[in-house]
């Protein structure tokens, strides 16, 4: 008996209300740290009974004209409170955004053309990964949130406490995302697809300030934008086909059925918009103006991943048509953008969001590129992306509450000030984008694809968009290990299941990247083989072995730079500018007896590259090309 499908499922969401009713916080806590060991054991026995079961796909649930009904109500209930919000704050025409989908797929559901009785939840390879990603590293941002919002609230007076709201959407947030990656049914992907929007617009919109709240619209309306695709594509599938199975959908597809190319090309549209590409990356950096936790469970362990999620399933269809080749033109291009708009920033949390949208881009440029090895690098990606960020986001979370900044510049030295979040920030950092995983294999894989299928543009994006990445990266990391006279150790108060969650981050970024080889044979071969029916290794496990010895080596850096010079006497040597040198605080007299100050900083190129240069002409090079898409897919059926 699957139990645990059901519990996923179910229980967060269970849970998540009585949070909601439950006003004292000791007893939501205790609530809380129950609830999310039991989603993670929860998440084991799934793995260990498809594992148990020999590896080989499972479906379940034939007959469920029950929880049909019900989910038809949470799809009404859904609707009625977009439009409740809607209308509260003069945003009427977001509501029809919601009302026309749901309308499309109830009338589907009772009045449209019967389709075929089918099996309404699938278990495979890519939907257990999702399922350990939400459960693990999303029950970890969950434990972390219980001791952040205490000091959020400490710290932020002005906003209303709201925890018991807070932490209910969160659970919601997390059940949604279970019923989404387990679902093989399309009416429920739709109706789990809308939940997920819905929860991150009031994660969002939290803090309840005039930027939270338009910041929370626009991420809803974009993806209500994402939903309205998803519903016209579900529809025109079953009404040409007699089918609303996920899995037949990508059959049709991989068979070259015309009838399909356009529910496929709306529904990589729905996913673009959900991964945040262009025209659409603005909402996902709107989000920053949530709490720490929203940011990363959206950034890293859930809401992103959803559209990466459906482009990898939709993958093997869409592998050499124009809808893969537009894809994964629109991904290169956000990858080389927002890589670019990253280097002029300064504020850690928006280096991260512009980084994930980047990091993003190369996953749906591997999916629109659609094969095998772009699919394993993408996996890939996925994996320690999801894990990378969670780290980050907590870890400036946590920086900020110490330091109260977030900006890169007061990270300088940061090892000495505050050892154990500078070495997470450090492992988080070189997880990402160094060999022998996350960037590094991804960029490579995608590379040899676009030279091998002659993509001269989507190649010139990857290379640039590299050489820029390992650029903002690398910058911060010399911050974090800089030494001045200044750095002076703070005392660290970060709580203890903060500092637990951010430890159980950090040890698993280790050995993921220690066992990098394991996980390849055992897990990412057989996920590809069971999307595409073959694999081969993208880079010979030799060579892999070589590279983790490397970044081991890596690593280990910010710890021998800290013990070998933590009780080294500095000697300190003052800056000559061409004045008088004054004996406090690097300070010297200028030629017109002014007193001036040595500023030791990077330079952000923030009036040339910012993201107020370059968003708004990104965003309509990218909307150009999904109309193309949309076009040529349009033209052909006709």
């Amino acid at each position: 008996m699957w139990w645990s499908v059901p519990f996923l499922i179910i229980f967060p969401m269970v849970v998540g209300v009585i949070l909601f009713c439950i006003r004292i916080q000791k007893a939501r806590k205790a609530i809380a740290y129950v609830a999310t060991p039991a989603i993670i054991v929860a998440v084991i026995d799934l793995v260990v009974r498809f594992f148990a079961g020999g590896a080989v796909p499972v479906e379940l649930y034939f007959d469920t004209e029950t929880t049909d009904m019900f989910i038809s109500v949470g799809e009404i209930l859904l609707m009625l409170f977009v439009v409740i919000q809607c209308f509260r704050y003069k945003k009427y025409w977001i509501s029809l955004l919601s009302i026309v989908p749901t309308g499309m797929i109830l009338w589907l559901e009772y009045f449209g053309p019967k389709y075929n009785q089918q099996y309404h939840i699938r278990i495979d390879y890519l939907s257990i990964l999702m399922c350990i990603i939400v459960g693990v590293v999303g029950g970890l941002i969950t434990i972390y949130a219980m001791g952040y919002m205490d000091g959020y609230h400490h710290h932020h007076t002005e906003v209303p406490e709201r925890r018991h709201y807070f932490f209910m959407v969160v659970f919601l947030f997390l059940g949604a995302m279970f019923g989404f990656v387990l679902s093989d049914s399309l009416m429920w992907v739709d109706f789990f697809w809308e939940t997920t929007s819905v929860c991150s617009f009031m994660l969002i919109g939290y803090t309840k300030t005039e930027e939270a709240v338009n910041n929370s619209f626009r991420a809803l309306w974009m993806n209500l934008l994402g939903g309205l695709a998803l519903a016209i594509g579900i529809l025109y599938f079953a009404i040409n086909t007699g089918s609303v199975s996920f899995r037949m959908l990508t059959d049709f597809g991989v068979e070259g059925d015309a009838l399909v190319a356009l529910p496929i090309a709306l529904m990589a549209f729905a996913a673009l918009t959900k991964s945040a590409q262009l025209p659409f990356s603005t909402w996902l950096m709107g989000a920053m103006v949530a709490p720490t936790p929203s940011s990363a469970l959206l950034h890293s362990a859930t809401m992103v991943k959803a559209g990466i999620y459906v482009l990898f399933r939709l993958a093997p269809a869409m592998y050499g048509t124009a809808t893969g080749t537009i894809v994964a033109t629109v991904g290169g291009f956000t990858f080389l953008m927002t890589s670019i708009m990253a280097i002029a920033q300064t504020d850690a949390k928006k280096v991260l969001a512009l980084s994930t949208v980047s990091n993003l881009g190369l996953m749906v440029a591997c999916a629109g590129i659609g094969s095998p090895s772009t699919i394993w690098a993408g996996v890939f990606l996925m994996i320690f992306h999801s894990v990378s960020k969670a780290l980050l986001f907590q870890d400036v979370g946590a920086t900020e509450n110490v330091l109260f900044s977030r900006d890169i510049e007061d990270m300088h030295g940061l090892i000495y000030k505050l050892p154990k979040l500078a070495s997470f920030m450090f492992i988080g950092i070189v997880g990402m984008y160094l060999a022998p995983f996350g960037m590094l294999v991804s960029k490579w894989a995608a590379l040899r694809a676009s030279v091998d299928n002659k993509g001269i543009l989507l190649v010139l994006f990857i290379v640039f968009g590299s050489a820029i990445t390992s650029f903002y990266w690398t910058k911060w990391l010399g911050k974090l290990i800089g030494r001045t006279a200044t750095n002076v150790k703070v005392k660290d108060i970060t709580k203890a299941n903060e500092m637990f969650s951010l430890t159980c981050n950090a040890v698993m970024m280790f050995l993921l990247c220690l066992l990098f080889p394991l996980l390849s044979r055992s897990f990412v071969d057989p996920l590809v083989e069971s999307l595409f029916g073959n694999y081969y290794d993208a880079i010979p496990m030799k060579i892999l072995y070589i590279l983790i010895v490397c970044v081991l080596v890596v690593f280990a850096v910010p710890f021998i730079t800290y013990f070998s010079t933590k009780d080294m006497k500095y000697d300190e040597k003052l800056a000559y500018m061409g004045g008088i040198n004054m004996d406090n605080d690097n300070c010297f007299t200028d030629s017109y007896g002014e007193p001036k100050k040595v500023w030791l900083t990077n330079y952000y190129f923030a009036h040339k590259i910012g993201q107020r240069k370059l968003m708004l002409p990104c965003q309509l090079a990218a909307a150009a090309a999904l109309v193309i898409m949309l076009c040529i897919v349009i033209g052909g059926l006709l």
